[in-house]
């Protein structure tokens, strides 16, 4: 039987350390790469962050760690993919390209995308086909945010592959 190690994130979603608890010499207080805070714990329920995935007798961790997008104790999102949503409703604030319900029509779908349930990609293709009415600055803008937060059904729909 495996365990989780801990977490340690950057406010914004840099992983700093996977291996919080089995390898504290990597550990900071501040991310390296955008000088937020970090963190290890959820800040909502404070569970903590799940890390690596170690086996008993098996050597190597989980290759390219990801941080999860929402807490699986309370279930809540982390700080990151909040973030993210707060930014993409900026961009499409300041682009009168769009109507309300074309607004609110992409931020629900871009809700949805960064969880993986049998409407993701139903919502990334909603995203693609309202997106395309936007400025390009702000599409491409809006699409990179939804590929960052998007699960890996999400990603493969929104880049056509």
């Amino acid at each position: 039987m495996g365990y989780y190690d801990v977490a340690q994130v950057c406010l914004n979603g840099h992983v700093i350390n996977d291996n919080y608890k089995s390898s504290p010499e990597f550990n900071q207080d501040f991310c390296d790469q955008c000088g937020e805070k970090t963190i290890t714990e959820c800040l909502s329920c404070h569970e903590p962050i799940r890390g690596d995935y170690h086996v008993e007798g098996i050597f190597g961790g989980t290759p390219g760690y990801t941080p999860p997008s929402y807490c699986y104790k309370c279930g809540n999102a982390f700080s990151w993919i909040q973030m993210a949503l707060d930014s993409a409703k900026e961009l499409l604030d300041i682009d009168e390209a769009i109507n309300d319900a074309d607004k609110e029509t992409l931020m629900d779908s871009m809700k949805e995308i960064s969880k993986n349930t049998p409407k993701t990609e139903l919502n990334a293709i909603k995203i693609k086909k309202i997106a395309k009415k936007l400025g390009t600055d702000t599409y491409d803008a809006f699409i990179k945010i939804a590929v960052d937060i998007g699960t890996e059904i999400a990603k493969k729909s929104l880049l056509g592959s």
